[in-house]
Formats: structure tokens, C-alpha cells, sequence
């Protein structure tokens, strides 16, 4: 059974945290995504993620769907108008109040959906408070780092196309049509790298970057080869994936305080 947490009275979620859930938040930002996506782009694109995971889910596991955090730590991209970013102490103490609030409920299971990567590193500290303080599984499934779909994005969008590109533009495309502007739709990949090179901005050795260093416009891929239709292949594989690991996550034991 999945219930939206916000929708139960007191005495129903009391119930619900008897039956061992899982909690699921979604970790989302405001920020510039480029001239042809909106602000809330990572938002839209994590919530839609979790309905599709709602969906793929077999209904006889708990799953309690938190109000999602719309703000994360976004510093790389403060250069950009729009830009609304937590300092990153905020942000890490945002989601630890979220687990003192569960474990407060009874609840010790959390998967965080992240889909903005700016997010990583403050999750990764708050989960492992929440580990130590209430002995809490906290699950981080940052959408980008699971298998990727077989056939569907080229590897040097894939490993390149880190901000506004293919991947979140037809995903975009599929969840939100009408908030994309496809005219201002461009590719901004430089040729590729050595494919032995080891530093870049993500990968093995990764440098500190912020979003103008990817380039003029903020952003880094390929959008304008995005489409509705890859949108929502991807949006059902990820889907399915984060099904996965909110079912795995309920089959864990529990950990001891």
C-alpha cells in the first residue's frame, strides 16, 4: 500500500508506522536548467520519478511518500538568475530533522530519491547521522548513478551531459511538455576528451565546477536530441529501478541504535 504522508491524520500514520514502512522523499531543487527548461526542472523530474516507482511497486509494501524538499544546495549554479540553493550546513540539517521527525513516528526505513546531483554530498552526511542517532536505514538512490537505459543515450551524453542535456530535457518533455521551450533547445558537448583522461567534472577524479564552467549557458549535452518519446522510456526504466530499491530496502533487516 503507498500513501502520500501528507494526506493521513495523526492517528493513521500512527497505524501505518506499526507495519514497518518505507518512507520515500523526494530530494529536488530550484535552479537554472538553461533557456528551454524551468527552474523546478529537477523537482518535476523527481516526483515524476516516484509516481512511476509507485506505480511498478507491488502493493504489499508500506510506502510512505514524504512531502518532497524543493530546495537543495545549489551553489554551482548561483551565478544563474533564479537560482534558489541552501547553504550546504542547512541542507544537511534539513534532512536529518526530516529523520528525527520519522524516527519520532516509529519509522526507520527512508529511500531518498535524489534527482539533483548537487545534492550527493549533503545527503551522503545526513544519512550517516541518521544512522548513528536513530538507527535509522536511510537508502540514497540518486537516479542518475543507477544502470542506465540499455540503447537509449549515447556514453558521451551519458558521461557528459550532466546539467540540462538529452537526459533531463526528454524527461522533461514527457512530464511537463508545455514548460519546455525546444527552439532554445542546444548542444553544448565540446569534442570528447581522451576517453583515458581520469579528471573532469565528475568520474573518477572529479575537479569542483560550477555551472558557467561548463559552459556560457549553464548547462552541459546534447538537449536538442531530446525527445517525449525517450522521455518516457527513461521515466518508466527509472521507475522501475527505484521500485526496486524502495523493495529491497523493506527486506533489510533492522539495524540496532
Amino acid at each position: 500500500m503507498h500513501f502520500d504522508w501528507h494526506h493521513l491524520t495523526a492517528p493513521e500514520l500512527n497505524a501505518m508506522a506499526k507495519r514497518d514502512p518505507v518512507a520515500v522523499l523526494v530530494l529536488g531543487a530550484t535552479e537554472q536548467h538553461g533557456a528551454h527548461l524551468p527552474l523546478n526542472t529537477d523537482t518535476t523530474i523527481g516526483i515524476g520519478l516516484q509516481q512511476a516507482m509507485r506505480e511498478a511497486l507491488s502493493d504489499d509494501i508500506t510506502v510512505l511518500c514524504l512531502p518532497p524538499m524543493t530546495l537543495g544546495a545549489s551553489d554551482e549554479h548561483a551565478s544563474f538568475p533564479g537560482t534558489l540553493s541552501l547553504p550546504a550546513r542547512l541542507a544537511i540539517e534539513t534532512l536529518e530533522a526530516y529523520g528525527d521527525s520519522l524516527a519520532r513516528a516509529g519509522i526507520k526505513r527512508l529511500v531518498l530519491i535524489n534527482s539533483h546531483g548537487g545534492n550527493k554530498a549533503v545527503m551522503d552526511l545526513a544519512a550517516l547521522t541518521l544512522r548513528r542517532r536513530h538507527g535509522m536505514r536511510v537508502v540514497k538512490a540518486t537516479y542518475t548513478r543507477l544502470p542506465p537505459l540499455d540503447a537509449a543515450l549515447d556514453a558521451d551524453e551519458l558521461r557528459r551531459g550532466l546539467h540540462g542535456g538529452a537526459l533531463e530535457t526528454a524527461i522533461m518533455l514527457y512530464l511537463a511538455p508545455e514548460r519546455v521551450n525546444m527552439q532554445r533547445a542546444t548542444n553544448t558537448l565540446t569534442p570528447a576528451p581522451d576517453p583515458n583522461t581520469l579528471v573532469g567534472p565528475e568520474g573518477v577524479a572529479p575537479f569542483a565546477w560550477l555551472a558557467e564552467d561548463l559552459s556560457p549557458e549553464g548547462i552541459a549535452g546534447n538537449a536538442s536530441q531530446a525527445t517525449a518519446m525517450l522521455g518516457e522510456r527513461l521515466v518508466h526504466h527509472y521507475g522501475q529501478l527505484l521500485a526496486q530499491v524502495v523493495e529491497e530496502t523493506a527486506r533489510l533487516p533492522p539495524l540496532a541504535q
